[in-house]
C-alpha cells in the first residue's frame, strides 16, 4: 500500500520542487495535502488520520513549526526541511532526527526515505520513537529570537518581513527603518534597542547607536584612522558607519562566526 504523506511548507517554489522530486523518487507516494501554516496544520490533524510521513518546514507563514507540537501529537515520522541554520542542525544531530537542507534534491529524499524504510523495520519491534520533545526544547531556545515580523504598511495592511530579508536597521530622523535585500525600506515600530535584544546576535550586530546590521549587508570594510573600521554597505547610506576601536575585535569575531 502506498505511503501517504503530508507536506507542510509555506514557500510555493519549495512545495513544487518537493512534489516534482517525490514524483520521481517515490512515484507511488500519495500527497494527502499541502498546508502552509500552523493554524491550518492543527485543524488538519484534528480532522484526519495520522499520515505515514510528514515533510515539515521549520519556518511557516505564521511562525515556527514547533508550535504545532504544543497542539498535536504527531506519531508518524517527520522529515524536517529547513534552510541552513547552525542551531537547528545541531539540535537535529543531537537528537538524530532526519532533516533535509534546502534546496533539496532527489538524492536527499531518496536517502531519507531509505533511512525511514530501514527504521520502520526496526522500530516496530523496539519502539524507538524519535524524541521530538527534546528536539523542540533544544530549538525553543533559538526560537525565542524573532525570525519574522509583521510590519504596519500603507492602507491598513500588515507586511510579513522575515529576518533573512533584512540587510540592516538604522535610525533615520528618529525613526527606525529596515532596508531589505531588494533595496526596499520599511518602518519598524520597535526601537533599535528592542530589535537588538529580540534578534539572534549571531545574525545581527549593533555596530553603533545608529546601525544594527546583518553580515550580508556588508559590501567591504575600510581600515579607518585611530584603529576604527568604516563599514560600507551593499545599499549605500549617507553617513559613515564606524566601528569604535574598542569593538573592532568583537565585530571581527562576530563577522567570521567566531
Amino acid at each position: 500500500n502506498a505511503m501517504k504523506a503530508l507536506i507542510i511548507e509555506d514557500e510555493k517554489a519549495a512545495v513544487r520542487n518537493l512534489q516534482v522530486l517525490l514524483s520521481e523518487v517515490a512515484p507511488d507516494m500519495e500527497i494527502l495535502a499541502v498546508l502552509d501554516s500552523i493554524t491550518e496544520t492543527i485543524d488538519w490533524f484534528g480532522t484526519h488520520d495520522m499520515p505515514d510521513l510528514v515533510f515539515l518546514d521549520i519556518h511557516l507563514a505564521d511562525g515556527s513549526a514547533f508550535e504545532i507540537f504544543g497542539h498535536v501529537e504527531i506519531s508518524c515520522p517527520i522529515i524536517f526541511t529547513t534552510a541552513y541554520d547552525e542551531y537547528a542542525l545541531k539540535a537535529f544531530k543531537v537528537n538524530s532526527i532526519d532533516y533535509l537542507l534546502k534546496p533539496i534534491d532527489g538524492n536527499d529524499i531518496r536517502k531519507a526515505l531509505d533511512k525511514l524504510d530501514h527504521l520502520h523495520g526496526e522500530s516496530s519491534s523496539s519502539g524507538n520513537e524519535p524524541d521530538y520533545r527534546s528536539l523542540i526544547r533544544a530549538l525553543k531556545k533559538e526560537e525565542s529570537y524573532k525570525t519574522h515580523f509583521l510590519i504596519p504598511a500603507k492602507g491598513d495592511k500588515l507586511m510579513p518581513v522575515s529576518t533573512d530579508m533584512i540587510l540592516f536597521f538604522h535610525i533615520d530622523d528618529g525613526v527606525v527603518k529596515a532596508v531589505l535585500t531588494d533595496g526596499k525600506e520599511c518602518l519598524f515600530p520597535q526601537t533599535l534597542d528592542e530589535l537588538t535584544d529580540s534578534l539572534n546576535p549571531a545574525l545581527f550586530f549593533r555596530v553603533n547607536r545608529q546601525y544594527l546590521i546583518s553580515r550580508k549587508a556588508v559590501l567591504d570594510i575600510d581600515l579607518w584612522f585611530n584603529g576604527r573600521l568604516s563599514i560600507n554597505l551593499k545599499v549605500p547610506v549617507a553617513e559613515k558607519i564606524l566601528v569604535s576601536k574598542a569593538r573592532v575585535g568583537e565585530f571581527k569575531e562576530w563577522f567570521t562566526g567566531g
